[in-house]
């Protein structure tokens, strides 16, 4: 686990966004732990969770051209990542898409910079991969590159194969996708700060039975 890595799990905790219990998810499944991304809600944290987005990018290393967000999620997610990329590293263009498109003034589905070469798609989490394909659809109508998603985290768990829903965006269309964090990241991180231990027992039986 990396330095912002550790630092980001505890930034989620700080905010509410990471909570540790019994959470129904939409799966059916009941989850030890539940995310939402939804609850970084002021401009402080948001600022902050784009660093984190920019860090993970940097740390990659994929070569992009410019960043892409899908409404409605990804507009603020974009918006906050090419901000700190541009104070980490270089300036980076960035786009999202309209849900209607507009046909008036510039017209079209895309806000911001004209989609072109490499694009990084940024999302929260992927659970049934519609936004990526309806981004990656949108990318390459725009002629240009999916060059791979970006999200905040990734479950690491079997959907109704036993393949993760990420696995199966990243074989379907042949691009990376890479997260801030991960499962194995937030068992770690109880680990080194001795937390629960029951708690930290709950979440490793849980990611035997569903893990990938």
């Amino acid at each position: 686990m990396l330095d912002y890595q550790k630092e980001f799990i505890q930034y989620a905790l700080d905010c509410g966004v990471l909570k540790f219990g019994e959470f129904k998810l939409k799966s059916g499944r009941t989850s030890p732990y539940f995310f939402n991304t939804g609850l970084f809600n002021t401009g402080a944290m948001l600022g902050k969770l784009g660093q984190f987005y920019a860090q993970t990018l940097i740390e990659s290393k994929i070569p992009v051209d410019m960043l892409y967000g899908p409404a409605y999620k990804g507009i603020p997610l974009v918006s906050t990542a090419s901000i700190a990329y541009s104070q980490l590293k270089q300036d980076i263009p960035y786009a999202f898409n309209r849900k209607e498109a507009k046909d008036h003034g510039e017209g079209g589905v895309i806000v911001g910079t004209p989609l072109q070469g490499n694009v990084l798609i940024l999302d929260d989490v992927i659970t049934a991969g519609t936004s990526v394909r309806e981004s990656v659809e949108i990318i390459k109508q725009m002629n240009a590159t999916p060059a791979g998603v970006l999200i905040a985290l990734d479950r690491q768990e079997k959907g109704e194969n036993e393949k993760s829903a990420v696995q199966e965006v990243s074989e379907q269309f042949g691009i990376p996708v890479i997260s801030i964090i991960s499962l194995p990241q937030i068992i770690e991180f109880l680990e080194l700060s001795k937390g629960s231990t029951e708690q930290l027992e709950i979440i490793k039986a849980y990611r035997l039975q569903y893990g990938i």
